[in-house]
């Protein structure tokens, strides 16, 4: 994730700073110079097309969790859908088979074969059973037509079910259509910072050694970290984690296991310690409990810049371990290096 620096002037005479005036130096000093003014005109042109296009990617990687959830919907819908079919197809089945009965048990005393019913009960030998034959014959029809009935309700509630699932296959449909045009509009946005991605990149490729020397120092960063100076931090398995990332190289919209955006790291991070958190920078700060930033424990997350397009990960002593932008490698900076916007403890 891009990270904006605080201004290409304060990094120029930040490096310019540290220019030996030496005369015997001024050769080199000249060239360290024109470096300087050269890098931190390069940070100043790219750090807001930079954090944008992080932003974007950001915003895109949303926009797919969200697509995904919502196939996922249309596919659980869909197979409910198709269970209450089978459920209604069976219940019509049984409702069919017991009127077939009851319709030739009607038949059958149409044709007078209840005259059956009567020899049975006139040939018994009082006429308690006789009434206790007659019952029974009655009850036997009266039985068949409460089933009936009861699979007629059945069936008319396994049709109500399959008319609601339905229904929700069609709402769940047209939500993911909405929200795939929805992506295909964000695409489109995002094409236009395609071609500003790529530019970022070929000049930070053609950084010299002294140059890119400078461009991966913009945030105060280091990928060298004295573990011990940590106290706590090196308690926290997500901390612990990330710090085995320190000059992983930084990747668009990446989530490891060897190149990173800053969401990616926080993702990766947690992973390794069996924990599942949101995959985009907002929804990681959204998703997890807020703490006031005097009270950061080491593995919470820091959300920064405004619409929190970039995160990082505290990891005591005041300082953040992130993946910050193109060309820069995971590093360890100060907590303050960038506005704070949120943070997140999970």
């Amino acid at each position: 994730m891009s990270a904006r620096v605080v201004g290409g002037a304060a990094v120029s005479a930040m490096l310019l700073s540290c220019v030996s005036t030496a005369p015997a130096a001024f050769a080199q000093e000249t060239v360290e110079s024109a470096a300087s003014v050269d890098v931190a005109d390069l940070v100043a042109r790219v750090s807001d097309v930079a954090q944008k296009v992080s932003a974007k990617n950001e915003e895109v990687k949303g926009m797919e969790d969200r697509l995904g959830e919502a196939q996922a919907q249309v596919d659980d819908y869909t197979r409910k859908a198709q269970e209450a079919e089978d459920a209604a197809e069976a219940a019509a089945a049984q409702v069919a088979e017991k009127q077939g009965r009851v319709d030739g048990i009607a038949q059958s005393r149409y044709r007078g074969d209840s005259r059956d019913f009567v020899r049975g009960a006139l040939a018994a030998q009082d006429p308690a059973t006789a009434v206790e034959r007659m019952g029974y014959l009655g009850a036997i029809s009266q039985t068949a037509k409460k089933q009936l009935d009861a699979m007629s309700a059945a069936a008319r509630d396994a049709r109500g079910k399959k008319s609601a699932a339905d229904e929700a296959v069609k709402v769940a449909h047209a939500k993911a259509e909405d929200l795939a045009k929805q992506k295909e509009q964000l695409f489109k946005e995002k094409e236009s910072l395609d071609k500003q991605q790529q530019d970022i990149e070929a000049q930070v490729n053609a950084l010299s050694p002294e140059q890119r020397a400078l461009w991966e120092s913009q945030f105060g960063g280091s990928t060298k970290i004295d573990l011990a100076s940590l106290g706590s931090g090196s308690s926290s398995a997500a901390v612990q984690a990330a710090l085995t990332k320190l000059g992983a190289p930084y990747g668009w919209g990446a989530v490891g296991p060897d190149v990173f955006d800053c969401s990616g790291l926080m993702l990766w991070s947690y992973q390794q310690m069996g924990k599942s958190i949101p995959r985009t920078s907002q929804a990681q700060i959204a998703g997890g409990t807020p703490v006031p930033v005097a009270q950061l424990q080491p593995g919470d997350i820091v959300g920064y810049y405004e619409g929190v397009t970039h995160v990082g990960m505290y990891i005591g002593d005041g300082q953040v371990v992130h993946a910050s932008t193109y060309g820069v490698p995971v590093q360890v900076v100060p907590l303050n290096s960038m506005p704070i916007t949120g943070t997140a403890r999970y």
